[in-house]
């Protein structure tokens, strides 16, 4: 499977935050603010940043790539991808 350069971008992106997700820079730092230490400020600002850029590639549909599929690709002709398993839906 080829994949594309903006599909590569997010290899190391990935790593970047992985890399990252431990305060490395704030071992040893006593430092509080707002009543927390400031590592617990790090990793809040972390996740926020890590939800982000995960919508982010969501939406540019390197999942939907990664995954084999492509992102226009319907399942069940609807568009939305819902798989219809057939029965009575009320």
């Amino acid at each position: 499977m080829t994949r594309s350069r903006s599909d590569l971008v997010w290899i190391p992106t990935f790593a970047i935050l992985v890399a990252f997700a431990v305060p490395w820079p704030l071992w040893g730092v006593d430092r509080v603010v707002a009543g927390l230490p400031v590592w617990i400020w790090w990793h809040v600002a972390w996740l926020g940043l890590c939800a982000a850029l995960f919508v982010l590639f969501v939406r540019s549909g390197a999942w939907e790539r990664g995954m084999g599929r492509r992102a226009a690709d319907p399942v069940d002709g609807t568009g939305n991808g819902a798989v219809d398993r057939g029965g009575d839906r009320r």
